[in-house]
């Protein structure tokens, strides 16, 4: 599908059509009339320490909504809202087809569909999901497409539903040994402004912004080479002295329970205009 580009994104509304009925988020939000929160690419107080999903589980109406994960990976997460929401039905989509395949051999998730493809051409009709999810996903997009991926967002979006954002801060112990060989800086930030412009466009409106540090762990470093640096849908090529100073510094965070970092996390919450 060929992007209309920002500019033109009022025209995605349906002029004249009754408004389907809101979802209403669990916490408040900003009252009508009122400045809606500014969007920030990091967090300058001190984020509490929690795991995603007790982020998720109190910011989203989950139970009985049409839920649409964009770029699952592993499908951790998942498996998880899967198996605690009562009523839910998920569409994961993956564009690593390697990593699809195994998504695939999954069993006992009646209420979960498993697609290939990538957010910039979403294979689902307009209006079809009450939630769209990406954990860790949109910075991945190829920055010429994350503009039509946004529009492909709020298109399969039904009015009044939410975009549920989640992308890594550019800090912290963990994200200083990966851009040893991956420097995401640059594409991070890209997918920010792309909400950013999205929001400024009218495309979505902003709930809430929450910050927090989530728990990661690794087994060993043999586990952090498998899941990060062989990953199938990036496998990087470390020189030996970068994979020797890699293996040093984490280690560096080995405890007794396995290598553990807090990594700081930012979600932007959003709504498509009802």
């Amino acid at each position: 599908m060929k992007s209309r580009g920002f500019d033109g994104a009022r025209s995605l509304h349906r002029e004249g059509a009754p408004p389907a009925e809101s979802i209403q988020a669990p916490l408040p939000m900003s009252s009508a009339g009122s400045a809606a929160p500014e969007l920030r690419i990091a967090g300058t107080d001190r984020a509490r320490r929690c795991k995603e999903a007790e982020v998720y589980s109190k910011y989203l109406p989950l139970v009985g909504s049409r839920v649409l994960e964009l770029g699952c990976g592993g499908a951790e997460q998942t498996v998880a809202i899967a198996g605690a929401a009562k009523g839910v039905s998920i569409t994961a989509l993956e564009v690593d087809r390697i990593q699809h395949e195994k998504n695939l051999s999954k069993r006992n998730l009646p209420n979960v569909s498993f697609k290939l493809g990538g957010a910039e051409a979403i294979p689902e009709a307009e209006e079809s999901f009450d939630i769209v999810l990406m954990f860790k996903s949109l910075h991945h997009v190829p920055v010429a497409l994350l503009e039509q991926a946004l529009l492909e967002v709020h298109r399969v979006l039904r009015p009044g539903g939410f975009a549920y954002i989640s992308e890594p801060v550019f800090a912290g112990a963990f994200n200083d040994i990966i851009r040893l060989f991956h420097d995401e800086e640059a594409v991070r930030r890209a997918a920010f402004e792309a909400v950013c412009a999205a929001v400024k466009a009218g495309l979505f409106e902003v709930v809430e912004e929450i910050f927090f540090e989530a728990p990661l762990k690794f087994d060993d470093f043999a586990d952090f080479e498998k899941k990060i640096i062989r990953a199938t849908h990036n496998e990087h090529r470390l020189s030996a002295s970068v994979h020797a100073e890699v293996k040093r510094r984490m280690e560096g965070h080995a405890t007794d329970s396995g290598i553990r970092f807090q990594a700081p996390m930012r979600v932007d919450l959003l709504r498509k205009p009802a």
